[in-house]
């Protein structure tokens, strides 16, 4: 089973795969509206025939937008609960560059999101 994991935002939309008990960073996506982020996440759904996606979600403001954007793209929602601090320790540890940590931080968060998930099921 294929499952996407989200990690979503107003500008980049942080994306990690699994295919079994594992997540891995896959990519982020720039966006430019909450209809565009809509769009690519369906599109980036049917191409790579995702059977299930989880968006995490936080607290406040950005936690209700990210439960209407897991709804507009069919998805279950799951705590989001320090994931990016996690995703950031997690690449310091493994000696990743500063930039490369920029630019895929959102897809670790992600991930880290998604393996939570994976591990409670």
């Amino acid at each position: 089973m294929i499952i996407l994991g989200v990690d979503y935002g107003r500008r980049k939309i942080g994306l990690a795969i699994s295919e079994g008990k594992l997540s891995q960073p896959f990519k982020v996506v720039k966006v430019k509206s909450f209809s565009h982020a809509v769009e690519k996440i369906i599109a980036i759904q049917k191409e790579l025939k995702v059977e299930r996606t989880i968006v995490g979600v936080s607290e406040g403001e950005m936690g209700e937008e990210s439960t209407k954007f897991a709804g507009e793209i069919g998805a279950v929602t799951s705590t989001e609960s320090l994931s990016t601090h996690d995703a950031q320790e997690l690449s310091i540890a493994a000696g990743m560059s500063r930039k490369k940590r920029k630019v895929m931080e959102d897809a670790f968060a992600a991930s880290v999101m998604l393996q939570n998930y994976l591990d409670e099921l």
